[in-house]
């Protein structure tokens, strides 16, 4: 039904920004799906999308501060552009009405402890070294694809402390986000809220050199054009 709006002469104060979905059921995240990044990562193309999850608890608000235990070291952010599941999905093929499936688009960091995410230490499996408290920020808003019919044509920066660390076009995409839900929803059940991370850019810490890793008290802020943009602190126990 529509909503009843009418103009009053009260004033609100906004005191906190909520991440845009209260809970969710999973995460779902792709790695090496920016063809830059796989050149800086030195990786092979994959054949298939790289797909890790993250759970509940991993979800945040889009201005939080991100909670990190003093075990996980060599920390790193990912900018991504995240998909919202708006209707159970199973058995998706590319050329079906994918609009029906997507309730909208939000900005994400797929925040990442590297030292867990080395094979001496996970056995080649991502999913532990992103699944922490708190390591999925999101927001600040979630868009419709009325609204943004293309999501290959946005352009995602990242910055830290101010310095820009990623900046390329979501064109960049290996998977698109058609590809990327036929994989995921072959013989499983997307479930509504579900969100999906379609990757992050190359500028990741992990392969400057030196690395730059986050440290206490920096500031990632995440942008992607007809979004908006998130900005958290990193609050490093020690």
């Amino acid at each position: 039904m529509p909503w009843d709006l009418e103009i009053t002469d009260r004033t609100a104060v906004v005191t906190e920004i909520l991440t845009p979905l209260p809970k969710v059921p999973i995460i779902y995240g792709i790695g090496l799906n920016y063809r830059q990044h796989i050149e800086e990562a030195k990786f092979p193309v994959p054949g298939y999308p790289t797909v890790f999850t993250k759970p509940p608890d991993s979800l945040a608000g889009p201005f939080d501060d991100i909670e990190v235990d003093q075990g996980c070291k060599n920390m790193d952010y990912e900018g991504e552009l995240c998909v919202v599941i708006g209707k159970d999905c199973k058995g998706f093929q590319v050329g079906d009405d994918i609009q029906q499936y997507i309730l909208g688009y939000t900005v994400g960091n797929d925040v990442s402890s590297r030292f867990w995410q080395m094979p001496e230490r996970s056995g080649q499996q991502h999913g532990y070294a992103k699944s922490f408290d708190n390591f999925c920020p999101i927001g600040p808003v979630l868009v419709s694809t009325e609204l943004i019919n293309d999501p290959a044509t946005l352009q995602l920066t990242t910055t830290v402390n101010g310095e820009q660390r990623q900046s390329t076009s979501t064109s960049d995409l290996l998977f698109d986000i058609p590809a990327i839900i036929q994989h995921l929803s072959r013989g499983t059940t997307l479930r509504k809220g579900t969100v999906i991370m379609t990757g992050t850019p190359s500028g990741v810490a992990a392969f400057m050199k030196p690395p730059k890793w986050l440290a206490d008290g920096d500031v990632v802020e995440i942008e992607i054009s007809k979004i908006g943009k998130i900005r958290n602190t990193m609050n490093i126990q020690s």
